[in-house]
Order: C-alpha cells, then sequence, then structure tokens
C-alpha cells in the first residue's frame, strides 16, 4: 500500500507490478505501456464488495436507538485481513508477555472506521486526497484526540463521520450501523440527532440574521423536542446557563458576542437535541488561551455530566492532551501514529509526531531558550518501492504507520514504562 507523498516516484524503479492475469511485468513503465489495471487485488475486491453493499437499502429506523436490518451489516473488521485494513496488531500472546491489559476490554466501540478515503476531484490532475486509507476506532465515553498541520485531513475525517461527506470509499459505522447505509431523510434525521459537531469559527457558523433563541431552538424544532413554545424557551434558557451563559443572552445577536461567548453559543446548539457523540472541529484555535481552558473544561464537565464521546480535533498537541484519553496523528491524509494520550505525548514514536511535539512552546523561560525545534523530513524514513506500509502496533495499543523495517527498530527499543497496565 504505497503512499506516493512519502515515496520517492516510482518511475523507471524496478518494482514488481501483476496485472490482472497474474503475470509480473518489468517495470512501471512496461506497466503503463502495456495498459494493464495496476491496482492491487484487495482493493479491486473491496470496491466489488461495497457495490455489492450499495445496492441493500431501503430499512427503517424506529423511535429511539438507530434499528437497522442486519442485512446492512455486511461488513466489520473480522471481514478485513490485517493488511486489507493497512493494520497489523500484536499477538496475544506478545500482550499478556507484557502483562497488559487491553484499553478497549470491557468498553463499547461507538465509531468504528475501517480503510476510510475521501477523494476530490477523482480521477482528475487536480485530485486531492484528503483522507488515504485510515482505520480506528472511538470508544463510547472517551475523547478521542485528532492532530495535525492545516490540511492533513483532520477536518475532513469530521465532516465525512457526520456523513457531510459522503465518503469515496470505506466504512464508517455507528452504533452498529452503516453509515452510507443511510438513505432517506427521516432516517437521517434520527441519525443526526445522536451525532452532532461544534463548528472551527464561531461567528461563521452562527446566523447572523436569528437571536441567539432561534439558533439554539433550530434543532428543537426540527426534531419536535418541545411540547410548546414555553417549552421550547425553558430548554434554550437551560442550555445557555449550562455552558455558563444566562437567559438574557437569549435575545441578542451573535455580533453582541465576543468569540468565547460564540463558542458556548455552538456548544449549546450542539447539546440542544441531546447527542450522544460530538465532533469538535478545532472549537478553541481563534480564542485567547485563557478562554480556550475554559471551553475545554465546560467540554470535560460536559462529558461526565452528560456521558458524551467527543473527538476533538486541534493543531494544539498540549492541549489535545489534557482533554483527551487517545490521540491520532495525521499527516497528508494519512494517520501516522495513535495511542493513548500518555504514550503519544511522552513516547512519540513516527517522526512526524515528534516534530509536532518539539513546537510546543514551553512556560519556562530556561528551557524554553534550549528547545530544540524538529523539522520533519519524510526522506528521512529512506522508503523504497517494495516496503508496505501500514500501521503496525509497537506497544499496546500504541499504533505507527511505517514499514516492517521500522516496526522491528521501534518495537525493540520501545519504552513500556508509559503502556497502562
Amino acid at each position: 500500500m504505497r503512499d506516493e507523498r512519502i515515496h520517492d516516484h516510482t518511475d523507471n524503479k524496478n518494482v514488481h507490478v501483476v496485472d490482472a492475469t497474474d503475470q509480473k511485468l518489468e517495470s512501471v513503465e512496461s506497466a503503463k505501456n502495456s495498459d494493464v489495471n495496476i491496482a492491487p487485488q484487495e482493493n479491486i475486491t473491496r470496491e466489488e464488495n461495497h457495490q455489492a453493499l450499495a445496492g441493500n437499502q431501503g430499512h427503517t429506523i424506529e423511535e429511539g436507538p438507530l434499528v437497522v436490518d442486519e442485512s446492512l451489516i455486511t461488513e466489520d473488521a473480522s471481514q478485513y485481513s490485517d493488511s486489507e485494513l493497512n493494520k497489523t496488531e500484536l499477538t496475544e500472546s506478545e500482550k499478556r508477555a507484557a502483562g497488559y491489559t487491553a484499553y478497549g476490554e470491557g468498553k463499547e466501540k461507538l465509531i468504528e472506521v475501517y480503510n476510510l478515503k475521501q477523494y476530490f476531484n477523482q480521477k482528475k490532475f487536480n485530485e486531492v486526497r484528503a483522507i488515504d486509507d485510515i482505520t480506528f476506532n472511538i470508544y463510547r465515553g472517551e475523547t478521542l484526540g485528532l492532530v495535525g498541520e492545516s490540511g492533513c485531513g483532520k477536518s475532513t475525517t469530521g465532516r465525512t463521520l457526520i456523513k457531510l461527506y459522503d465518503a469515496t470509499d470505506g466504512k464508517v459505522i455507528f452504533d452498529g450501523t452503516d453509515i452510507q447505509s443511510i438513505k432517506n431523510k427521516k432516517d437521517l434525521l434520527k441519525f443526526n440527532r445522536r451525532m452532532q459537531m461544534i463548528f472551527q469559527d464561531p461567528y461563521a457558523s452562527l446566523n447572523p440574521r436569528l437571536k441567539v433563541m432561534d439558533i439554539i431552538a433550530e434543532g428543537i424544532d426540527i426534531h419536535k423536542l418541545a411540547a410548546n413554545k414555553q417549552d421550547r424557551a425553558n430548554r434554550v434558557y437551560e442550555l445557555l446557563e449550562t455552558v455558563g451563559l444566562s437567559k438574557e443572552h437569549a435575545n441578542r445577536y451573535p455580533h453582541e458576542f465576543s468569540g468565547g461567548q460564540r463558542q458556548r453559543i455552538g456548544i449549546a446548539r450542539a447539546l440542544a437535541v441531546e447527542p450522544e457523540f460530538i465532533i469538535a472541529d478545532e472549537p478553541i484555535s481563534a480564542l485567547d488561551v485563557s478562554i480556550q481552558a475554559q471551553v475545554v473544561n465546560l467540554m470535560l464537565k460536559l462529558q461526565k455530566e452528560r456521558g458524551l464521546t467527543f473527538l476533538f480535533i486541534a493543531h494544539d498537541l498540549s492541549m489535545v492532551k489534557y482533554i483527551s484519553d487517545r490521540i491520532g496523528v495525521m499527516y497528508f491524509g494519512k494517520l501516522v501514529e495513535i495511542g493513548p494520550a500518555d504514550a503519544i505525548y511522552n513516547n512519540p514514536l513516527h517522526e512526524y509526531t515528534k516534530s509536532l511535539l518539539s513546537a510546543i512552546p514551553l512556560p519556562d523561560p530556561e528551557s524554553e531558550r534550549s528547545r530544540v525545534r524538529r523539522t520533519y523530513n519524510p526522506d528521512v524514513h529512506a522508503y523504497t518501492a517494495d516496503d508496505v506500509l501500514e500501521l503496525r502496533e509497537v506497544a499496546p495499543d500504541h499504533y505507527v504507520y511505517c514499514s516492517p523495517k521500522e516496526y522491528e527498530v521501534l518495537k525493540a527499543d520501545y519504552d513500556h514504562s508509559f503502556v497502562n497496565a
């Protein structure tokens, strides 16, 4: 599974290519000239499976939790091989030898993402692979932090999970339901109530022509949650007080609030329909540091009180560590490292993660003067055209996107003192 942005181009390199008749061609150039399909066979199989699944529609979701015909749920992790999942895991004996209890033991998977791809301008000269074959889980009640530089695919991942974008390929399973199989308006309404999003820009995401009362109550109106006008107003007042505002704010317009207050309004709007899962897309990036702390503490408080599950997207690894149970690091559409927050922060393995951590400013002036910034250069990996790159479990629940050679080195040198036994 090659990544063109991390590998050198394969033109004129001696690599093995297999055509549809299983005949090895001498090089990529000969493959091009012979006009054969050089896509990996396993990808073709997955696409055929997805096409077969696409015809399975017409389910009905009743009141309460999503209820889907079991025939719709025909793909899960057990139906993929490790190579198809781009994921290699430690054996049970290796985990037992480390005296380790798996992070997910006793936890319920709320979100399951398998080989998710989101391409824009597909098959055109300006194709953008915003998400390129990523796999991960989010457990009920946890916060998964997602970090990386601008343009790496973090926000696109969130928007694809909530179905603002239709995925190019792969599966997103929410509480046992494949979200791509949800087609009609009624079913989408049920799905949208269980999953909400807090957007990055606290001003652009609010309608400047509506008062706060109507902004927050919009979801209440759509889902018909209020019995009458007074009940509607009471719900809005309660939500405003929950996020640290007062009911007097309900009759004001968004431009009358500060950035932090507007973000609280956005949080109240997301909470209005009582969701289970919230995608927070850089909710603190436009705020002052002191306001950032207030918003993050508010989210932690709400999670504890309401049992919410968060996908927290941000640039700042230090803030992500504070709020997250696990952290995933993205680079150029790839998930290059994912693991427990302490392990990622104290024992980073991928060179890109180390570069991100080195950019965190320190509050101590002496330490700040001596801090060494690391610049990430993909050439440091020295990958060849034959290297198979995938997420590999270097230590229990700590995955790194690497080659087999890197994997053996990382596994031998891993510091297990940061693994929770």
